[in-house]
């Protein structure tokens, strides 16, 4: 048993491995325009935040559904990814990804990548209804539904093809503003309806950007992408989305290798035998996230997946914790996406 900090306890499933194989041939896009970097801001609750735990078994290969889905039986998303941002290895190092049995690929327009996720996809023997796929949108296309559609069309068609699916569609980030927030959503919607992704959500939203969604969706959205770490723990905003049931696929959970010396990441690895990495993946799931990790080297991916033969102590999740004090905002974040924008 695994401690964890939904506020329900999701059903916990094995996916199947009974399907049939689908070839997609992905097509290749346009690379998007140099994003600006941002600084990451997260805005804290006036109240002051009470973890609500749960518990529940975890194994390998676990998929949990999302509350929000739309679909009957609803969909479900396994509880590790591999990030593919600045994938060195391009194709190789995602089948590498795939061959160590991660089942659960995030990509984005802005990777530039999307095509090198399809590739692999096409090259492996593995069902494409076995992978669980997720890209993302940065901005609206001239503040229009119908060009922001097409957009998110080519990233599909990138990816898996003319008559494709990815599993979840996310807002990369809020800061287009308003209107323009409103116009990734109901583009994401279209989509949605179109059957060209299962699930929508986003990434990077602070409370008061879910607040607004909140005012104008549809479909509400099943995630809300994050980066969270120990030194990036955003108490106020993963309460908020762990009340209205919203899941929190959790980014860099690695810090980007720039703390792996950190005194109580070093002490309960070795107390474990395991790596600081490790360590860090598991906290994440012991968190009630979904963390992906990502690395270029082969023996660094199937390790970072290795992580249910051993399980955090209370006091260890407590020193975890310690490491975050003063970090709450997300000022020891090392993404530079703007979340705490008008």
């Amino acid at each position: 048993m695994w401690t964890s900090t939904p506020l329900h306890p999701p059903h916990l499933s094995t996916p199947t491995t009974n399907s049939t194989k689908h070839h997609r041939s992905p097509l290749n896009g346009t690379p998007l325009n140099q994003i600006p970097h941002q600084q990451n801001l997260y805005p804290l609750s006036p109240q002051k935040q009470q973890p609500i735990m749960a518990t529940y078994e975890l194994k390998e290969n676990t998929a949990v559904e999302f509350p929000h889905s739309i679909h009957t039986p609803k969909t479900k998303i396994p509880v590790i990814g591999f990030g593919v941002y600045k994938a060195v290895g391009g194709v190789r190092t995602i089948l590498d990804a795939l061959d160590a049995g991660y089942r659960h690929l995030d990509t984005a327009q802005l990777y530039e990548n999307e095509a090198q996720v399809g590739e692999a996809l096409r090259q492996t023997t593995i069902p494409r209804e076995e992978i669980f796929v997720t890209t993302k949108i940065m901005y609206p296309v001239e503040l229009s539904v119908e060009k922001t559609l097409e957009s998110a069309r080519e990233s599909v068609r990138r990816i898996v093809g003319e008559d494709g699916y990815v599993d979840l569609f996310l807002v990369h980030n809020p800061a287009s503003g308003p209107e323009g927030r409103k116009v990734l959503w109901t583009a994401l919607e279209l989509l949605q309806k179109e059957g060209r992704t299962k699930e929508i959500g986003v990434s990077n939203y602070g409370i008061k950007h879910l607040e607004e969604l909140f005012t104008y969706c549809t479909t509400r959205p099943v995630c809300n992408q994050l980066e969270l770490h120990p030194f990036c723990p955003l108490p106020a905003v993963v309460d908020f989305c762990q009340k209205e049931k919203i899941f929190l696929p959790a980014y860099s959970p690695l810090i980007r290798a720039r703390r792996m010396d950190t005194s109580a990441f070093v002490e309960i690895a070795a107390a474990h035998n395991v790596s600081p990495a490790q360590v860090l993946v598991r906290w994440s799931l012991q968190k009630g996230f979904i963390p992906l990790p990502k690395s270029d080297d082969v023996q660094r991916i199937r390790a970072n997946k290795d992580v249910f033969g051993f399980e955090l102590s209370e006091a260890e999740m407590k020193k975890l914790e310690e490491v975050g004090r003063g970090y709450e905002d997300g000022q020891g974040a090392v993404c530079p996406f703007l979340v705490h924008v008008d």
